[in-house]
């Protein structure tokens, strides 16, 4: 079958230069793609150079349809919208497309399961092995566990992040409300501020904390009265993102169209 051709979406940002670093360090696949909006300054340069691993004689440019018609798969830790973009070239296409974008809207997500018709793609708010496996447990905890303990999702990133709550704390909110039976659009908390109340009994709350360069913090906690358990994972390398895709990608080749999560690559 040959390496895997590999593009990576978005390129030149601080996770696409890592995706690139990662692609030509495993084995199995190589890339053979990078892609940046029109207008963008790098546009022409070699990719190797600019993830200081050597010129690898693949140029950024901005046609996305060309790079996907000509690559086995993509990975993209773009926007919603450019993810959505990049869903329905890769049903076109055929191809396997590895989704980290966080921030999609419930048209995004309906777009992009539109397009696992005919594309194979892997999607999740994080691509860690460490954070899956919390999922996993905070799955079976929350499952235990009767209404008597409180769930918050308390996380911290970077300054420069946009979204909030992250896609890694809306991962395992949704995780804990699997595990109570419940739909986490009906127990959801996102924001609390000035006279609120009480805490509704069965209620899953966010909390959101931004600063500094941090990679990304999570923590799960189940709160009741005299006793507190608290589930926590951090990230200090964008490296384990990374990892996670092309395990993702790697694992998507060969497989038929559909949408599939971490949980399904690591077989959770």
């Amino acid at each position: 079958m040959g390496d895997m051709k590999i593009a990576v979406m978005g390129a030149t940002g601080r996770m696409g230069l890592e995706l690139v670093r990662t692609v030509h360090a495993a084995e199995g696949c190589v890339v053979a793609g990078a892609v940046e909006r029109a207008g963008h300054p790098a546009l022409g340069a070699d990719i190797g150079t600019l993830a200081s691993i050597g010129a690898l004689g693949v140029t950024v440019g901005d046609d996305a349809l060309a790079v996907i018609a000509a690559v086995d798969g993509i990975l993209d830790f773009t926007t919603p919208a450019a993810s959505v973009e990049f869903a329905g070239l890769a049903a076109n296409a055929r191809i396997v497309h590895v989704i980290g974008t966080t921030g999609c809207s419930a048209d995004d997500d309906a777009a992009i399961r539109a397009a696992a018709r005919h594309a194979t793609i892997v999607k999740s708010g994080n691509m860690s092995l460490g954070v899956n496996l919390l999922a996993a447990i905070t799955r079976k905890v929350a499952a235990a566990l009767d209404a008597d303990f409180d769930i918050e999702v308390l996380e911290m990133h970077h300054r420069h992040k946009v979204d909030a709550p992250s896609g890694t704390a809306l991962l395992l909110g949704e995780a804990a409300a699997q595990g109570r039976g419940i739909k986490l659009a009906d127990a959801s908390v996102r924001v609390r501020d000035g006279h609120t109340g009480a805490r509704r009994r069965g209620d899953i709350g966010f909390a959101t904390l931004r600063g500094g360069s941090v990679i990304g913090e999570h923590t799960v906690i189940f709160a009741a009265d005299g006793e507190r358990i608290e589930l926590t994972h951090k990230a200090s390398d964008r490296s384990l993102f990374a990892r996670g895709a092309v395990r993702s990608a790697l694992w998507a080749r060969g497989r038929g169209p559909g949408l599939f999560s971490m949980t399904d690559v690591l077989g959770l």
